[in-house]
């Protein structure tokens, strides 16, 4: 079975140790990315973000290189700016008078564990934005078992990186556990954060881990039921016992 994994992360720009809007400085959009080359790499701006979309990989070293490609690109184009890792940042006012600081994806998205639309995200806090490091999975089987996949999702990537994903303020917008959306080409995984993309070491695990998703589905292995709460529990509630428990059960 011929598996290609895609991304399109997010992350949020610093000058002089102030976040600072991305608006007007990449150019591109949701609908119309500004390609950086004929493979299908683009980047462009998601609210005061910066956005970009990688060429689906076969290999863990092709992810690593593409996103290191783009990323090096974006480095050269905004080299006046630091990038920030943190996935939740609080803006300052004067960062967000644009009227695209105020536009936020319209798509919904559901979760596999309700099997519900999830509601529109909202916060009191009308400064706070987040980053999303989304992961596309191409297969025949995403196609076929798109639920199962993102059950496995959850658990193979969700559940252990509340290991290493330390920013729990975007799970108050985004990022619950088992959020989706259905793809022609397979599924969307839409609980991560952009934690990973920052390394070398965790953008492969990430396209491993996301195999072992797949592979997990594949051999029809079952997640018990009664850990369909404590998945969801350890995800949306950054539970580190929980974790602990099913990481053993599991062998994740």
């Amino acid at each position: 079975m011929k598996i290609l994994i895609g991304a399109d992360p997010e992350f949020f720009l610093m000058q002089n140790g102030k976040h600072k809007s991305a608006v007007g400085l990449i150019g591109g959009s949701k609908w119309k990315p500004l390609f950086i080359d004929n493979e299908g790499n683009a980047i462009q701006e998601d609210n005061v973000s910066v956005e970009f979309n990688i060429k689906p990989s076969e290999t863990k070293e092709e992810f690593r290189s593409v996103i290191n490609k783009v990323l090096n690109h974006l480095k050269e184009k905004l080299n006046t700016f630091d990038f920030s890792t943190d996935s939740a940042v609080t803006f300052d006012k004067d960062e967000l008078n644009s009227p695209q600081a105020t536009q936020f994806g319209c798509e919904p998205d559901y979760n596999a564990w309700s099997m519900q639309q999830n509601p529109k995200p909202y916060n009191s806090n009308k400064q706070l934005r987040s980053a999303g490091g989304h992961i596309h999975i191409g297969c025949e089987l995403a196609q076929e078992k798109p639920i199962d996949i993102i059950r496995a999702c959850d658990l193979f990537l969700g559940v252990p990186s509340i290991e290493y994903d330390k920013g729990v303020e975007r799970r108050k917008l985004y990022g619950l556990a088992g959020s989706f959306r259905k793809k022609e080409y397979g599924v969307e995984y839409r609980s991560l954060s952009n934690w990973w993309i920052f390394n070398d070491w965790s953008i492969e695990w990430v396209f491993e881990q996301t195999q072992k998703a797949i592979n997990f589905v594949e051999k029809q292995i079952q997640i018990d039921k009664e850990d369909y709460y404590n998945i969801q529990k350890c995800i949306n509630l950054s539970c580190y016992d929980t974790y602990l428990n099913l990481k053993s059960k599991y062998n994740l």
